[in-house]
């Protein structure tokens, strides 16, 4: 018994020994990044704890100078040692951001916070010098204090040299090179990569100057393949894909298109080594910009000698017609149905002209539509309804209906007729053929009858009954009083036409006004994809809701919007530095999430931000 209790006492003291271990070691809370680093490469820093932090307490720096390209990434761990009585416990957590320089200079990256039960801990401010790509390698041979910081440095521009000049390449391809005016062209933007990559963040929207384009672009079905091109393999991704119809005769171009491709680079490190396997990696993510080629489009002019019945078709095409009955009555109603169907360009296929004589009366086409649009073209149907109405009875001859097209596989005009139309009017259902039918015997119409009883007047017989005129109400002091008022209610209403005429041609004004609506709608759709679990459309409509009220409060195109752009704009309009750097944010945890399954971030943080931050920016600027 008394082994027994002996036991329990030693096991007891063992512990507090342990706890008291635990309780000596001094929370420390260090950042880490190279002092020297150049334009355009990117970098990491690190934010190392020795303890574990309170839920939800890291505060990141503002990173001003700096694009975010990707963090922040957590990473926990721990071991647990013990040498006879004594145990050691060594905890690590550390938050990681990539970062790119905007420009040359001296930059600071501000203290970051976090807390250890309820006790805040701040980080020492980091200098870094950012210098031009010319100057990288003399800045990394200076004393630094600490071989680390510069050893760093080499090993970023290491990372850069490992992704080759044709590892990532952007292509426009085009269908053909020469098509005649309306002729379908199909282009799609293609990214060509031979190295693994974890985000694509486009710089520039495509312009098609000189062409009708459609749209073809599917964000929920991603295009991918494997092609060899100039004698290498690369993995294809389709990024953008459009069906082109040139409106312009001459060379016209399809721009390019610039994005940026953030590529992922594993090297081995003996910083990360591993105590039992020897070796350790790290993952570098290293922004290659790349740009596709401009592309000439020779466009020729469709042959002379187009008959008059065409309208600008072009393609391969039917008619099919649909004509009433060659007997009906006067005053009754009746249609004329032409449908054009096949493919070409659809869109811009007019309704053929149908003649009538003088006495029927034909109303507004009615115009339906069926249209599929694919990388081959488009196809479906137009259907044309004439409504009219024949007045007078007769036999009439109508000419036939005809649609001409210009047809690409035989290069001629193709015209198409429907087949003659006699219609014979008989008088209607009261015996008459209507108020154009003259009368039999009197030489008269109906009309001309019902104006005898106002036309002509009776002598009043008997004797007059007259009544003092009273004074006239032109010119008195009322006439001046209701026409000086009118004249007021009319200068107050012209005025406010006008104003409101202004308001709406400033296309700036309107837009700035409805951003808010516009973001709010766009949260909506972003809420129900968070709780259908839908992580793309999510971050792809939060995107769109961020740079979309950006774009249409400060009147900036989205593709001409950045981050640094965005911040000068809202600094301008009185919004704090704090409250740009959460919108850079933000864009940065979107991209991030949109493109890494693993990240961290949840969909409702994300939201309650984004809607936040949007209903203070708006309540700033509306002062």
């Amino acid at each position: 018994m008394k082994g027994f209790i002996a036991k329990i006492v030693g096991a007891a003291l063992l512990v507090a020994v342990a706890f008291r271990a635990f309780g000596a070691e001094k929370v420390t809370f260090e950042a880490h990044s190279p002092l020297t680093v150049a334009v355009g490469e990117a970098f990491r820093v690190e934010f190392a704890l020795n303890a574990s932090p309170d839920d939800g307490s890291f505060r990141a720096p503002s990173f001003e100078g700096f694009d975010v390209i990707a963090g922040p990434v957590e990473s926990r761990g721990q071991s647990v040692q013990i040498v006879g009585s004594t145990m050691t416990k060594s905890i690590n957590y550390t938050i990681t951001y990539v970062l790119l320089p905007q420009s040359a200079g001296n930059v600071t990256i501000g203290a970051a916070e976090i807390a250890v039960d309820g006790t805040t801990y701040r980080t020492q401010p980091l200098p870094v010098e950012i210098v031009n790509e010319g100057d990288a390698s003399r800045s990394q041979q200076r004393p630094a204090g600490g071989g680390g910081d510069s050893d760093e440095s080499a090993r970023q521009q290491s990372v850069q040299q490992q992704i080759g000049k044709d590892d990532i390449l952007l292509r426009a391809v085009v269908s053909q090179t020469s098509v005649y005016k309306n002729e379908p062209l199909h282009v799609a933007f293609k990214l060509y990569t031979r190295v693994p990559y974890v985000n694509i963040v486009p710089e520039s929207a495509p312009s098609f100057n000189g062409f009708w384009s459609q749209d073809l672009t599917d964000p929920n079905a991603a295009r991918v393949g494997r092609e060899t091109y100039n004698g290498k393999v690369y993995e294809t991704r389709v990024l953008f894909e459009y069906l082109l119809y040139p409106q312009q005769v001459g060379t016209l171009s399809v721009d390019p298109v610039d994005i940026t491709v953030v590529a992922q680079v594993v090297v081995q490190s003996r910083r990360n080594m591993d105590p039992f396997f020897g070796s350790g990696r790290e993952v570098y993510n290293v922004p290659r910009k790349v740009q596709s080629q401009r592309t000439s489009i020779e466009v020729k002019p469709l042959p002379e000698g187009a008959p008059s019945s065409f309208s600008g078709a072009v393609g391969s095409f039917r008619m099919d017609t649909d004509l009433p009955t060659d007997h009906f009555a006067a005053n009754s109603g009746a249609t004329c149905t032409v449908k054009i169907s096949g493919t070409g360009n659809l869109t811009f296929v007019q309704a053929p002209k149908l003649t009538l004589p003088g006495s029927f009366e034909q109303y507004n086409v009615k115009t339906t539509e069926s249209i599929n649009t694919s990388a081959s073209g488009i196809s479906g149907y137009r259907q044309f309804e004439y409504p009219f109405i024949a007045r007078a009875e007769g036999t009439y001859e109508i000419a036939p209906i005809e649609f001409t097209y210009f047809d690409l596989k035989r290069r001629q005009y193709v015209t198409l007729r429907s087949r003659p139309m006699t219609f014979e009017i008989t008088p209607d259902a009261k015996g008459g053929g209507g108020d154009a039918v003259v009368m039999q015997g009197r030489g008269m119409s109906k009309e001309e009858v019902k104006m005898l009883g106002e036309d002509i007047r009776f002598i009043r017989l008997g004797a007059p009954q007259l009544r003092a005129a009273g004074r006239p109400f032109l010119f008195s002091g009322g006439y001046w009083i209701a026409l000086c008022a009118v004249l007021v209610c009319f200068a107050v209403a012209y005025v406010a036409l006008r104003k409101r005429i202004r308001e709406s041609q400033n296309v700036a004004l309107m837009r700035g006004r409805r951003a808010n609506k516009v973001a709010v709608q766009r949260f909506r759709a972003a809420r129900s994809y968070m709780e259908a679990q839908d992580r793309h459309a999510f971050y792809e409509e939060m995107l769109r809701a961020l740079w979309g009220y950006m774009s249409d409060k400060f009147n900036i195109p989205v593709a001409n919007l950045t981050k640094e752009n965005v911040r000068e704009e809202l600094s301008k309009r009185g919004v704090s530095a704090e409250e740009a750097h959460r919108f850079t944010a933000i864009i940065s945890q979107c991209d991030e999430a949109q493109y890494s399954p693993a990240a961290s971030v949840q969909m409702s943080d994300i939201y309650s931000e984004g809607v936040d931050l949007i209903s203070r920016i708006e309540s700033v600027i509306k002062r």
